[in-house]
């Protein structure tokens, strides 16, 4: 009863979250899965380590995907995304946590600026 209300409450946050909002949402869902997956290779299990980098990657095709690409900012994004890919393939061949480490650092920095941009918007829009 009690995960039903929780998964819920999960389902209720994300249909009524803004873009941005649901933006930081992906970027901390990439950033648990990608510790899930260091932690689960750190326990030596393959396969949570390997289905959580592919929901990493999914994560990080959905970001590329959605890139407004009439501003050239954008292909900088791109950019950084393809690189992570790249990474997030190389980390599940090698089963390298260090790599996945390296991908934390820029998620998080990913994350923190977007935070940043979400607080600058709402000042301005007051």
């Amino acid at each position: 009863m009690i995960q039903n209300g929780y998964a819920q409450y999960n389902n209720s946050k994300v249909l009524t979250a803004s873009p941005a909002e649901l933006t930081l949402m992906l970027y901390e869902g990439a950033i648990k899965f990608c510790n899930i997956a260091v932690m689960a290779m750190e326990k030596k299990d393959v396969q949570k380590a390997h289905n959580n980098i592919i929901r990493v990657q999914r994560i990080i095709e959905e970001f590329r995907s959605t890139l407004d690409r009439k501003y050239p900012v954008a292909e900088d994004f791109d950019r950084v995304y393809v690189y992570i890919l790249k990474r997030l393939l190389e980390a599940n061949i090698k089963k390298d946590p260090e790599i996945l480490e390296e991908i934390l650092e820029h998620l998080r920095s990913m994350r923190d600026t977007w935070v940043e941009v979400m607080k600058s918007s709402k000042v301005k829009g007051q």
